[in-house]
């Protein structure tokens, strides 16, 4: 995973060097940067909305007890989002809506929790069936100085 990181560096950025280059010449180089103007701008005032509905949410989940997590990852997809919205650029844009969209958000975060779960619950068992196999010595020690 570590590996991808770099080459999403490089690619990004010349992604949407690209298709910018194509958007203005086919609208002109003032309405790609009114675009791209607008796309932040609508981003921010989705990103607030947002970011208030999902803090409501996790405020009420807490109030009756309950562990807000799939709040806590939405505000991560929300600040990714954000991020993702100020940046110049459609490829960035794009990615920063799919994050900033309550039902394509959720969609993928449940994905995420799902085979998180799955596989945590996998770590869990062969972890608990090594160390019945394990040999475990009890004792006291002290500390003398």
């Amino acid at each position: 995973m570590l590996r991808i990181w770099p080459v999403l560096f490089l690619i990004i950025p010349i992604l949407e060097v690209y298709l910018l280059i194509e958007v203005g010449s086919h609208i002109g180089a003032g309405w790609t940067i009114l675009l791209v103007v607008l796309t932040a701008t609508i981003g921010v005032n989705l990103l607030r909305q947002q970011g208030i509905s999902t803090l409501m949410r996790a405020n009420q989940a807490m109030s009756q007890g309950q562990v807000p997590a799939m709040e806590m990852m939405e505000g991560l997809f929300l600040a990714v989002g954000g991020a993702l919205l100020i940046t110049p650029g459609f490829f960035t844009d794009f990615i920063g809506f799919v994050c900033l969209l309550p039902f394509t958000r959720r969609a993928i975060i449940q994905q995420i929790l799902l085979k998180s779960t799955i596989k945590s619950s996998y770590t869990v068992h062969q972890e608990h069936r090594s160390t019945e196999s394990s040999n475990t010595i009890e004792g006291e020690y002290r500390r003398e100085d």
